[in-house]
C-alpha cells in the first residue's frame, strides 16, 4: 500500500451533513401542521417539538436546544418577543418570525436582516425564509440583532396595526382601527366590527397591551372600546356607565376602570 492510498478515503464514505434542529411555536394548530408538512419534506430538517404558546416556547428551547425556531409574534401567554427576552438573544437559536403585522411594522424585521413569514404565506417564500435560515445554522452566527428588533418594535411603540381572523379555510385581515369593541369570550376575544363578528384565540390582556391607548379604552375586564364609536354616555350608581356606541349597541364598563373611563372620554 502506497502513501497516496492511505491518505485516500475509501469509496465507500461519505460525508454526513448534520440535520438541523427545528421547533415550531404557533398558537394555531392549522399552522403547525402547515409549517411541520413543509419542514418533513426537507432531508435536511428534523422537527423536534412543537409549542402552543410562549411559556411552552421558552421551556423547549431551553429544554430540546433547537438549531431553528419558527416563532410566531402573536401568542397568547407570552408573545414570541417576550420569548426572545427571556431566553436572551444571545441564547436565541437561529429564529423566522411569523407574524401578521402591517408593512409599516415588517420595516423593522427588514431593517434588522431579520427574516419573517408573513401570514399567510406560500411555498415559495416559505422556501427562502428556510434558506437563508439554513446558511445562519451552518455558520453558526449568534445574532444579537434580535434584542435591537424587540426593543424597536415593542419599547418604539408599533401597536397592532390589523388582526388576522380565521373563518374557516380562509384568512382575513381585520384592520384594528375598523373594530368597535373587543369582548373577552373565555380563552377567545370576540371582535365587533359594524353588524360582522370575528372570533380569535387570545386573551384580552394581550390585546389591551398591544392596541393603541389614544384610540382604545379597557372599560371592563371582559370588554375594550374604540372611544371614537361611543356617542352617548349614561352615568350608573358606584361609578358604572352605560356607553351607547354609533351602531347602537349598549354596554356597562366596569365600576374599577371608571378612571380609565372618565380619563378617555374627558368627563
Amino acid at each position: 500500500m502506497t502513501v497516496a492510498d492511505t491518505a485516500r478515503p475509501a469509496a465507500s464514505a461519505t460525508l454526513i451533513t448534520p440535520r438541523i434542529t427545528v421547533l415550531i411555536a404557533d398558537d394555531e394548530p392549522p399552522a403547525r401542521r402547515g409549517l411541520r408538512a413543509l419542514l418533513e419534506e426537507q432531508a435536511d430538517i428534523e422537527v423536534i417539538g412543537e409549542a402552543r404558546n410562549g411559556t411552552e416556547a421558552i421551556a423547549a428551547i431551553q429544554s430540546l436546544r433547537p438549531a431553528l425556531v419558527f416563532l410566531d409574534v402573536q401568542m397568547p401567554e407570552s408573545d414570541g418577543f417576550d420569548v426572545v427576552r427571556t431566553i436572551g438573544a444571545e441564547r436565541m437559536p437561529v429564529v423566522v418570525f411569523a407574524t401578521a403585522f402591517d408593512q409599516y411594522a415588517l420595516k423593522a424585521f427588514e431593517a434588522h436582516a431579520i427574516d419573517y413569514l408573513l401570514k399567510p404565506y406560500d411555498r415559495t417564500r416559505f422556501n427562502a425564509a428556510l434558506d437563508r435560515a439554513r446558511l445562519q445554522v451552518r455558520r453558526q452566527t449568534v445574532d444579537d440583532r434580535l434584542l435591537a428588533l424587540v426593543e424597536r418594535l415593542e419599547g418604539g411603540q408599533q401597536y397592532l396595526a390589523r388582526i388576522m381572523v380565521r373563518t374557516g379555510t380562509r384568512t382575513q385581515f381585520v384592520a384594528a382601527a375598523s373594530v368597535d369593541c373587543f369582548e373577552a369570550e373565555s380563552n377567545y376575544v370576540r371582535l365587533r366590527v359594524g353588524d360582522r363578528s370575528y372570533l380569535i384565540r387570545d386573551t384580552l390582556t394581550n390585546l389591551a397591551e398591544r392596541l393603541d391607548p389614544t384610540l382604545f379604552v379597557r372599560v371592563h375586564r371582559s370588554l375594550i372600546i374604540q372611544t371614537s364609536r361611543i356617542v352617548e354616555v349614561e352615568s350608573l350608581f358606584a361609578g358604572e356607565y352605560v356607553l351607547t356606541l354609533s351602531t347602537g349597541r349598549r354596554l356597562t364598563s366596569g365600576r374599577t376602570f371608571r378612571g380609565a373611563v372618565q380619563a378617555a372620554l374627558g368627563l
